[in-house]
């Protein structure tokens, strides 16, 4: 793609760029070091350093997709609007970065509907404006790409290093909100019981359905956990169950197993001509595709359990309207904070819930406690008074 060609078109995804002039492919740009300084990887463009820092990710697929998503944005943006090498940045285009987050113009240019396939030439990079969140987000990855490009020797500073940052908070009213109430889930698992399998397609995506409710449910996985998992992730310790996973951040966990879990696993394995339970040599995937061939992605799973929750949306919608909504809100990641939640609602103790959500801290499994609240909220009550004006009203 040359530069007239680029500053006029819609961004491409980078495999799709290519000869790129000098003063945009960052050989010489006003961040490198000088050339007497070595260089820990084989990179002479801005794209191939970029590139390398990816790779050191590619056994995360879904790190590797955030992390690709970000430095895509970023130098398409620094490409197409600013007309400068990403070796060239400095804090100022930072900043001016930032803002272009929060309001990507023009919009026909970087915002897209609904989520285009790469290829596509409806493809964006953006959906449209990023929250506040998302941009600490962006920018926190960002950080991390010019601290490894800096320490590997192709930087000669990192911008981003005299940014100030606030430390993430954790949202505690949006982590109560996106989970289903014991009722809604209740109404989803009747919704998957009495659902008949016509046609052989019909069944097999049942099946594949009630064990991913179980896993979901009872485990607390985040999705790209589910996608990885294997048979024989699932092993017996001194006559128990557990289940060993590598989660956020490449930390190993191993989770105690439930016998309803396994019961799920074992019908899930029938249904696939298994041995009821999984052997030690079993590295095959846990959740496979509807012929039981081969595993599936983070992406298809989230895909599935939204075709889920949305049938059973349009089930309730006229019987129970509220649990409709909630239902046609659900995502995978709405599961694990509802196993998180119904944990501590049946009483597992805050020590035991920490390790089975694998939260880094305490307070944030807090979070979903709500047998403080409850008390307080009755301890509040015992101050009985009533306003006498609001006794004239006929109040509903």
């Amino acid at each position: 793609m040359s530069l007239d060609l680029a500053l006029s078109a819609a961004p491409q995804p980078l495999e799709r760029i290519t000869n790129l002039p000098d003063e945009l492919s960052g050989r010489y740009g006003e961040n490198r070091p000088p050339a007497t300084q070595i260089c820990q990887i084989d990179a002479h463009s801005d794209l191939e350093a970029i590139q390398s820092w990816l790779m050191e990710y590619q056994e995360q697929p879904q790190t590797f997709r955030t992390y690709r998503k970000e430095a895509e944005r970023l130098l398409l943006w620094c490409w197409l609007e600013q007309g400068k090498a990403f070796s060239s940045l400095n804090r100022q285009d930072l900043y001016d970065y930032q803002r272009f987050l929060a309001d990507p113009q023009p919009t026909a240019r970087w915002c897209g509907h609904g989520r285009a396939p790469r290829h596509s030439p409806d493809w964006r990079p953006f959906q449209g404006p990023l929250s506040q969140t998302s941009q600490q987000h962006a920018l926190r990855v960002l950080k991390g790409l010019f601290h490894y490009l800096h320490s590997a020797g192709y930087l000669a500073g990192n911008p981003l290093q005299l940014m100030r940052q606030k430390a993430p908070r954790q949202d505690a009213r949006k982590v109560r909100e996106r989970h289903l109430d014991q009722e809604t889930w209740d109404a989803l698992i009747d919704y998957i019981q009495h659902q008949t399998a016509d046609s052989d397609t019909r069944a097999k995506q049942l099946e594949r359905w009630r064990v991913l409710l179980a896993f979901l449910y009872l485990l607390a996985p985040r999705v790209h956990e589910v996608a990885n998992a294997r048979m024989n992730d699932f092993f017996q310790k001194r006559g128990h169950w557990w289940w060993s996973v590598q989660g956020k951040g490449g930390k190993y966990a191993e989770i105690p197993v439930s016998e309803a879990c396994i019961a799920s696993i074992n019908r899930y394995r029938n249904h696939l001509g298994l041995s009821p339970l999984p052997a030690t040599e079993d590295a095959s995937p846990l959740i496979r595709d509807l012929k039981g061939s081969k595993g599936i992605s983070a992406n298809m799973i989230y895909r599935t359990m939204k075709d889920l929750t949305q049938e059973a949306s349009l089930a309730l919608s006229v019987s129970a309207p509220e649990m409709a909504s909630r239902l046609e809100k659900t995502s995978t990641h709405w599961f694990r904070h509802t196993s998180i939640t119904h944990q501590a609602n049946a009483g597992v103790e805050l020590r035991y819930l920490a390790r089975n959500a694998r939260h880094a801290s305490l307070a944030t499994t807090r979070i979903y406690l709500h047998e403080e609240d409850e008390a307080w909220q009755a301890q509040s009550q015992k101050q009985s008074w009533t306003a006498p004006w609001a006794e004239d009203e006929d109040t509903p």
